[in-house]
């Protein structure tokens, strides 16, 4: 999902590290998130993919309406809570899509939800929001 580099300061100078957030999901109610630290790019997003299969959740989806075909969107509206971060999700009809933005849609899909209203859509996401996200799902 994001890569971003994270400095320290030392006394001869910045450590440089990078932080690396990975979501894995089935696209039929699993979902993991993954985040992990390294001096290389490449052993972050490593580490983060081992992470994420490690911490997969069950997602519940429920319908909208009749129960004709699969479940597509959240069963309820959900709400969650973490640190200062509110998230909350409403149902909607099947064909409304996930109205979100980019990373909070990309998680829903990885959930295998197809339609979701999360009030809360802004494109930037810190770690503590992306947790959270999985949370209420």
């Amino acid at each position: 999902m994001k890569i971003m580099p994270v400095q320290k300061q030392t006394r001869a100078g910045q450590r440089t590290r990078f932080k690396a957030f990975v979501v894995v999901g089935d696209g039929n109610g699993h979902v993991g998130l993954g985040v992990k630290c390294s001096k290389e790019v490449a052993t972050a997003i490593r580490g983060a993919i081992i992470l994420a299969k490690l911490s997969v959740i069950p997602v519940r989806r429920g319908y909208w309406g009749n129960k004709i075909g699969k479940p597509h969107t959240v069963p309820c509206k959900v709400s969650g809570k973490c640190g200062s971060v509110t998230v909350r999700m409403v149902p909607v009809p099947r064909g409304a899509g996930i109205v979100a933005a980019r990373v909070p849609k990309k998680v829903l899909q990885f959930a295998g939800i197809e339609d979701a209203l999360p009030p809360w859509a802004r494109p930037k996401l810190s770690a503590i929001s992306l947790r959270q996200l999985l949370i209420v799902c």
